[in-house]
């Protein structure tokens, strides 16, 4: 059967169904979710109490997703990875290293846009500085 037919004939909700089950391996198969999802409640708690405006909410929500995205991607690395050699292979190795480092980039420049907003936001609220 033609690829690109069978692919046309997928409903959109199998589409969906896929991706969810995509979404539940790489949650469930890796363990880095344990880290990732406390520190995005923590976030969101934080924003709460501290009343981040609908900018700042938007921009804590992108950074979470963007984490997020970055680390299903490297998950999906390394179950690629594995699925073709299980054996060392330095190209592989290589491939995993660099997706690996495109998470922590992601994290760290997340960590540091919620740093400012939340820190800002705290500032404001113990009147260390006014409201912008």
């Amino acid at each position: 059967m033609n690829t690109q037919y069978h692919e046309a004939q997928r409903g959109w909700s199998r589409k969906f169904g896929n991706a969810l089950r995509g979404l539940v391996v790489g949650v469930r198969g890796h363990s880095s979710f344990a880290v990732h999802f406390p520190v995005a409640v923590c976030v969101i708690v934080a924003g709460a109490v501290l009343r981040v405006s609908l900018i700042e909410w938007c921009l804590l929500a992108g950074c979470i997703t963007a984490v997020l995205a970055a680390e299903m991607f490297n998950s999906a690395l390394e179950s690629l990875a594995k699925a073709i050699d299980v054996e060392h292979n330095l190209h592989l190795g290589d491939a995993l290293d660099i997706g690996s480092a495109a998470v922590l980039v992601t994290a760290i420049g997340a960590a540091v846009v919620g740093g400012t907003i939340l820190v800002f936001r705290l500032g404001v609220l113990l009147a260390w500085w006014p409201a912008a």
